[in-house]
């Protein structure tokens, strides 16, 4: 089997989902294969909306549910005809009946629970898996609309729930083996082992795909979005850049991690522990080969494999003399951050012990200053701390590849480009992997860093 994603900018009309269902049936005279998808471009959003609306006793979310029903009934009348339509039609206005129905439960009571959010996001996939399954069924493909929370299993940790994979496996080995035609699965929900909806938290769509794949010892997943596959540099702001054929799991977990359009690092796990690969392909451009994510890929001629960034990056920087030698001032540090929910992004701390650096996002910057100044109170009043020294407006880039593992004279090339380029880094880190060389910049500077480093390498 082959496990296919389509994204919402995939699904997002009528015209485009046509052209998911001329890829679908390519490939389905090829191999079997699974469907999964996402809600249509911009839905889910507006079901978020609707329960904001319905918290504060907004009664516009009426109005708006009238519009998913127009929207609805515009697909279904240019994707489906006749008789076949009308029901589809019917099918949906009675999910988005049940929809209404719940957010006058959540206007009542004035609370929209994270249960009722993962509940009311929902419809959103639900809605776009019928609508597919019946476009594919009337175009005489047979199809069938699987709803995951049949078959994904998780904790009650609503809007980001973790996957019981020993129990999620078996139930859609079982669910599948009874399906004729294509499985159109939902992406990103699921449920308990109560039956009640949950959600899993970003590129959940992503996920659920990799779920089945593993579940299913898939021979490939592919996840379809509008970009050619991963890019060298973002396009936007760097002349030259190009589509990479291969990149291996460990570069794709580097780019995405750096905001990169790769699939999420998290979401591959399933098909990382099956060694099943990947390929990013473009619903727009389907001849496109794409790029594929593999164990095992060739090697390119490139020194680097691509560029990434972070944008609205802070630096917090903990000084003092009397840290010299004074034990476990960096686990407070950390232990402080972790207690304030705040990320730590990048770490640098000087052999001195003078100082320790943290990155962290931007936003997270007052209450990681504000953890930090409790916690390290007593050293700042006896002046073994001097001073936290805050800096905002950065960007973290990172120049990530295999090939710059044992190769000498990446790291001067690089900060050589930098220095040429009047470029100030602020911070710098290298895990031991040597796959990864990230440095912070002012955000002024950070056009023309990409620019220099893809001129350098690439």
């Amino acid at each position: 089997m082959k496990v296919m994603k389509f994204g919402g900018s995939s699904v997002k009309d009528s015209a485009l989902i046509c052209r998911v269902g001329d890829i679908v049936k390519a490939s389905v005279e090829q191999s079997d294969i699974a469907v999964v998808l996402s809600a249509m471009k911009g839905i889910t959003d507006q079901l978020i909306d609707l329960t904001l609306l319905a918290e504060k006793g907004d009664q516009s979310y009426h109005d708006l549910v009238r519009m998913l029903k127009d929207r609805k009934a515009r697909a279904v009348q240019e994707l489906i005809p006749g008789d076949k339509g009308n029901t589809t039609r019917d099918a949906l206005f009675t999910m988005l009946d049940e929809l209404e129905g719940m957010l006058h439960g959540i206007e009542l009571v004035k609370e929209c629970s994270p249960r009722s959010h993962d509940l009311a996001v929902s419809f959103g996939e639900r809605m776009s898996c019928t609508l597919f399954a019946d476009y594919l069924c009337s175009s005489g493909i047979e199809a069938m609309m699987i709803d995951a929370r049949q078959m994904i299993r998780t904790d009650d940790n609503h809007k980001n729930a973790e996957v019981y994979f020993n129990r999620t496996y078996p139930l859609i080995k079982e669910k599948l083996a009874d399906v004729k035609g294509i499985p159109v699965i939902t992406g990103f929900i699921a449920s308990t082992e109560e039956g009640v909806t949950t959600t899993l938290g970003r590129n959940g769509s992503d996920f659920t795909a990799s779920i089945v794949a593993a579940a299913e010892d898939a021979e490939a997943v592919e996840i379809w979005t509008d970009v050619d596959g991963v890019l060298s540099a973002d396009p936007r702001v760097v002349d030259g850049t190009f589509v990479i054929d291969e990149i291996s799991i460990q570069e794709a977990m580097e780019l995405s991690y750096f905001g990169a359009e790769v699939i999420h690092p998290y979401t591959m796990l399933p098909v990382v522990e099956k060694d099943i690969p990947i390929r990013i392909k473009n619903t727009l451009n389907p001849s496109a080969p794409g790029t594929l994510i593999a164990r095992n890929v060739k090697r390119h001629e490139h020194a680097i494999t691509g560029i990434a960034s972070i944008a609205d990056a802070a630096i917090i920087n903990v000084e003092g003399g009397g840290m010299l030698g004074m034990p476990g001032v960096a686990s407070r540090v950390f232990s402080a951050l972790a207690k304030a929910k705040v990320n730590i992004i990048m770490i640098s701390q000087a052999s001195s012990e003078h100082s320790i650096c943290v990155v962290i996002r931007q936003a997270e910057s007052g209450r990681a200053l504000s953890a930090l100044k409790e916690e390290l109170e007593e050293e700042v009043k006896t002046r073994r701390i001097q001073n936290f020294d805050l800096k905002e407006n950065l960007e973290i880039i990172a120049v990530i590849g295999e090939n710059m593992r044992g190769t000498p004279g990446i790291s001067g090339k690089l900060f050589k480009s930098l220095g040429d380029a009047g470029v100030n880094v602020l911070v710098i880190a290298q895990g031991s992997s040597e796959r990864n060389i990230s440095f912070v910049v002012s955000k002024n500077d950070r056009n023309k860093a990409l620019r220099v480093v893809h001129k350098a390498f690439l």
